[in-house]
C-alpha cells in the first residue's frame, strides 16, 4: 500500500483529502501543528473511514524537528503540503507571520525529502486580478494582492526552480479557486479557529446564531450585482483532484514541475451565495453592505479544462450541495462541540 504524507491533514482541505485517498486506497500519515484545527478530527476521521490515522504533532517551521521526522518516514510514495497560513486579510495586517511560516515549512520538507511526489496546495490568488477570465494556467501571474497571495506565487517558483535542478522531485501545483461546503457526513468540514476568514463559515455561524450580520465587502464592483465574483468549489470535489495528482505523479508522468486550475470554471457573486444558501437551507440570512477589503480582488473564475482532460477530473457537486452541506456542518457541530 502506497504511504502519502499529509501536512496540514486535520485541517479543512486536509482532512477531505485524506478521507479520499483512503478510500482510493492509500495508507496516509498526518502531520499538523493544530495551530488553525481541531486533534478531534481524527476521531471523525475515524467514523467516517473506519480507521485511525497516524498523526505526529510536528511544527514545520522547525527544521531539526522535520528532519528528524524525515529520518523515521523515508518509505513515502508521496507528500501533500497543505500547512500554510491562508487568511487574506490577516496576511495584510500580519505579513511576517505570514512569510516565515509558508515559507520556512516548505523549504524545510523540500530540504528533508529532496527527492519526492509533491503535490502543493496552491491558490487562484496567484493571478492577482486577470485581465481576462476564465483564467487558464497560462494566464500570467500578476503582483500578488496581499503577502498570503505572494507567498503562494513564491512558493511556486521555490518548487518549480528546485525541481528543475533536482532529480527524483515531481511536483504539481493545485491551484484552487474557493473550497467551500463539508463531507455528506457533516462530520467534518470548514472549522476556523476564531472569526472566520472566509465567507461561508461566516454565513454559516451568522445564520446559526454564532455571529452578526454578515459584511458584504463591496457593492460597486464591476460585476453584475455588484459584489465580488469567486469560482466556489466543493471540498470533496477538490479533495479528489488530490487522489488524481498523486496518481499521476506515481505513473512517471510528470517530469520535474506542472500546474493546474481546481474549480467550477463559473463564477458566482456574494450576494448570489447569500441566495443560493436562502434557498438551499430555508434560512434568512442577516447581511449589510460593507467598504471593499484590502487585498480583494474583484472576480475570477478558471478554466479547468486541463484537470479535466490530463487529470480526468472535473467536479461534480454543485452550488445548492455546497451551502447544504456547509449548513449540516455547522448544525451538527452545534448540537456536538469539538
Amino acid at each position: 500500500m502506497s504511504k502519502i504524507l499529509v501536512t496540514g491533514g486535520t485541517g479543512y482541505i486536509g482532512s477531505h483529502t485524506v478521507v479520499e485517498l483512503h478510500n482510493a486506497g492509500y495508507e496516509v500519515i498526518i502531520v499538523d501543528n493544530l495551530s488553525n484545527s481541531n486533534i478531534k478530527i481524527l476521531d471523525q476521521l475515524e467514523k467516517i473511514t473506519g480507521k485511525r490515522f497516524e498523526f505526529v504533532e510536528l511544527d514545520l517551521q522547525d527544521a531539526s524537528a522535520v528532519d528528524a521526522f524525515a529520518k523515521q518516514n523515508q518509505d513515502l510514495s508521496g507528500i501533500i503540503h497543505f500547512a500554510a497560513y491562508k487568511a487574506v486579510g490577516e496576511s495584510v495586517a500580519q505579513p511576517l507571520k505570514y512569510y516565515k511560516n509558508n515559507f520556512y515549512s516548505l523549504i524545510n520538507l523540500l530540504t528533508a525529502y529532496p527527492a519526492a511526489n509533491f503535490v502543493f496546495s496552491s491558490s487562484c490568488t496567484v493571478y492577482g486580478q486577470p485581465d481576462t477570465l476564465p483564467v487558464t494556467e497560462d494566464s500570467p501571474v500578476k503582483k500578488a494582492e496581499s503577502p498570503y497571495g505572494n507567498t503562494k506565487q513564491i512558493a511556486e517558483e521555490i518548487l518549480q526552480e528546485t525541481a528543475k535542478v533536482t532529480p527524483g522531485l515531481n511536483v504539481i501545483a493545485l491551484r484552487y479557486f474557493n473550497p467551500v461546503g463539508a463531507h455528506k457526513t457533516a462530520l467534518i468540514g470548514e472549522l476556523p479557529n476564531g472569526v472566520p476568514q472566509n465567507l461561508i463559515p461566516f454565513i454559516t455561524q451568522s445564520a446559526i446564531g454564532k455571529r452578526g450580520p454578515i459584511q458584504v465587502f463591496g457593492d460597486d464592483y464591476d460585476t453584475p450585482d455588484g459584489s465580488a465574483v469567486r469560482d466556489y468549489i466543493h471540498v470533496v470535489d477538490l479533495a479528489k483532484a488530490h487522489v488524481a495528482a498523486v496518481r499521476r505523479l506515481a505513473d512517471g508522468k510528470v517530469d520535474g514541475y506542472d500546474v493546474f486550475n481546481l474549480g467550477t470554471g463559473k463564477g458566482s457573486s456574494v450576494l448570489e451565495i447569500i441566495n443560493a444558501f436562502e434557498q438551499s437551507t430555508g434560512e434568512k440570512l442577516n447581511y449589510k453592505i460593507a467598504p471593499r477589503r484590502e487585498g480583494d480582488v474583484e472576480k475570477t473564475y478558471g478554466d479547468v479544462t486541463k484537470s479535466k482532460n490530463i487529470l480526468g477530473w472535473q467536479t461534480e457537486l454543485d452550488l445548492n450541495e455546497m451551502m447544504r452541506s456547509a449548513w449540516e456542518w455547522e448544525k451538527n457541530i452545534k448540537d456536538n462541540p469539538f
